[in-house]
């Protein structure tokens, strides 16, 4: 085990085996968020490489990202907005459909949440396929938003999430990388 304090984000980040079936390293954040040590440094990797950068909002995809969101806006004294799951946001929303492993899933966001020419970091904890995180970058697009970055705790460059998102033009930020499933 490492000093204390030379922990990497890494070393906070439990893997659960066969969860959620068999045949999946699961990558728990949960861990990473319980410690205050290792929350601070996360949200501090995270910032890092847009220090000096306009940010108008931060955008959290559902549901850890929220977390990770909330606490990158408010260092950035920014708004933060959530991509949610169909049917969870109570106003007027725009949809964007996206492939899971095993089926189909929709995400919408408020259709006032962005302004045309704001600035947006996307943020979640995990990048692995990238259709989520590519189905929040469309939604923030028809908008009117501008996405200058793509932050992410986990990249599983197995799935190739960041080859997909760096083929759209995205620049991807990840603390981590777990190869292997």
């Amino acid at each position: 085990m490492k000093n204390l304090k030379d922990k990497a984000v890494r070393d906070y980040i439990r893997t659960i085996v066969d969860f959620p079936h068999e045949g999946i390293l699961f990558r728990d954040v949960t861990t990473l968020f319980a410690d205050p040590r290792g929350f601070r440094i996360c949200i501090d990797q995270l910032l890092a490489p847009y220090a000096g950068t306009r940010i108008d909002k931060v955008v959290g995809l559902e549901a850890r990202g929220f977390i990770l969101g909330g606490a990158v806006a408010h260092q950035l004294s920014t708004g933060f907005v959530p991509i949610r799951k169909k049917g969870k946001l109570p106003g007027q929303t725009i949809s964007q459909a996206y492939s899971l492993e095993y089926g189909e899933a929709v995400v919408e966001l408020h259709e006032d949440a962005i302004q045309p020419g704001e600035r947006i970091l996307l943020v979640d904890d995990l990048l692995a396929t990238g259709g989520t995180a590519e189905a929040g970058i469309r939604l923030v697009e028809r908008l009117g938003g501008q996405i200058i970055g793509c932050a992410f705790v986990v990249d599983l460059p197995d799935l190739g999430g960041r080859k997909r998102l760096e083929a759209m033009g995205m620049e991807v930020h990840a603390l981590c990388a777990f190869d292997g499933l």
